[in-house]
C-alpha cells in the first residue's frame, strides 16, 4: 500500500465528513493487539489520510481501556508522519467558553498510570524528550485553519489528561485551576508521548464542550451536555480540519520525526533482538535496520 503520511485521530463526525472521498477500510494487527477500530483512509483535498476512531464504532471503548499502543503502532506501519487528534475536552478558564478551539501547547498526566505507556519496557529502553509534546507546526495550522473559517481560537493551553469515565468532582476541578491548568480531557495521554516515541508529529484540535465542574454557574457537565454541545461543535471542526490537512506539507521534517536520534539508551549489542524485530517499523531509521 502506498504511505498515507497523515492521520486523524477522532469519532464518526470525522471519518464520515462528506469531503472526504475514495474511501477504504482497512483492518490492521499489531504487536500490541487491536487498534480501536478499522482505519479508514480516503482523500480529504487532494491528500490521502487515515482516519482512527479513537472510541471504536458506536463509542464503545473507554478512554481508560482504549488500545493506545495498537492505535498509534498502527499508523506508524501505515508511514504515518503527522496526527491531528480530535479532543472534545472541558474548559478550566472562563475565556475559554463552550463552542472554541484551542491548540494546547503543554499535557499534564494525571492518570494513574494504569494505562501501557511506552513502546520501550524491556530489551531496547529509550528515554525521549517530551517537554514541548504537541507540535509547534501542526498547532500553527489548526490554530490558522480554526480561525479561516470563523472559528473562536485558543493558541495555548495546559492540557490535563485525567483516567475518566467519570468526571472530575468539584474539588478536583478547582484543583486543576490552581495547577494552572486550562483544560481537561481523558485521552491525549499517553496517546501524545506515544507518538513522540513513534517519530510522529501529533497535535490537538481541542473543542471546549463544556465548563467542567468548577463552573458553579453551570449545571454540573453530564455526558448528555458534552454530545449536545459536540454536535454543535462538529461543522467547525469539520471545516478546520478539512482547512489544516490542506495546508500541511506532507514531506517536511521537523524535530519529532528525529526524536529517537537522542533517546537511546540500551547498547545495540545488548538489545533484545526479538524486540528489536517487533518494534521494526518504529525503530527502523534509528537504528538504520
Amino acid at each position: 500500500m502506498q504511505e498515507i503520511k497523515l492521520a486523524v485521530i477522532g469519532g464518526s463526525g470525522l471519518y464520515n465528513m462528506p469531503a472526504i472521498s475514495d474511501v477504504e477500510s482497512i483492518s490492521l494487527k499489531t504487536p500490541f493487539g487491536d487498534p480501536s477500530g478499522a482505519i479508514r483512509i480516503g482523500k480529504l483535498r487532494g491528500k490521502r489520510v487515515a482516519f482512527l476512531p479513537r472510541h471504536g464504532e458506536g463509542h464503545v471503548l473507554s478512554p481508560s481501556a482504549l488500545p493506545y499502543r495498537a492505535n498509534i503502532f498502527a499508523l506508524k506501519t501505515l508511514g504515518v508522519r503527522f496526527i491531528i487528534a480530535v479532543n472534545a475536552v472541558g474548559s478550566l478558564r472562563e475565556e475559554i467558553a463552550p463552542g472554541h478551539i484551542v491548540t494546547p501547547d503543554q499535557i499534564i498526566d494525571y492518570t494513574i498510570h494504569t494505562r501501557a505507556r511506552s513502546f520501550f519496557e524491556e530489551g531496547v529502553v529509550m528515554h525521549v524528550s517530551v517537554a514541548d509534546p504537541m507540535s509547534e507546526y501542526l498547532r500553527g495550522l489548526i490554530g490558522d485553519a480554526a480561525e479561516a473559517v470563523g472559528g473562536a481560537v485558543h493558541r495555548q493551553a495546559n492540557f490535563l489528561i485525567e483516567d475518566g469515565p467519570r468526571f472530575a468532582t468539584r474539588a478536583e476541578s478547582h484543583l486543576f485551576r490552581a495547577w494552572g491548568c486550562d483544560l481537561i480531557g481523558m485521552t491525549a495521554a499517553p496517546e501524545a508521548f506515544l507518538a513522540r516515541e513513534a517519530e510522529i508529529d501529533y497535535a490537538s484540535l481541542a473543542h471546549v464542550t463544556d465548563y467542567d465542574s468548577w463552573h458553579s454557574e453551570e449545571e454540573a457537565v453530564t455526558s448528555d451536555m458534552v454530545i449536545q454541545t459536540l454536535s454543535r461543535n462538529i461543522e467547525t471542526v469539520q471545516r478546520a480540519l478539512a482547512e489544516a490537512i490542506d495546508m500541511v506539507d506532507e514531506d517536511m521534517t521537523v524535530p519529532a520525526h528525529c526524536a529517537l536520534d537522542t533517546a537511546l539508551a540500551t547498547s545495540r549489542e545488548a538489545m533484545d533482538p526479538d524486540v528489536v524485530a517487533r518494534l521494526k517499523p518504529i525503530l527502523a531509521r534509528a537504528l538504520a535496520l
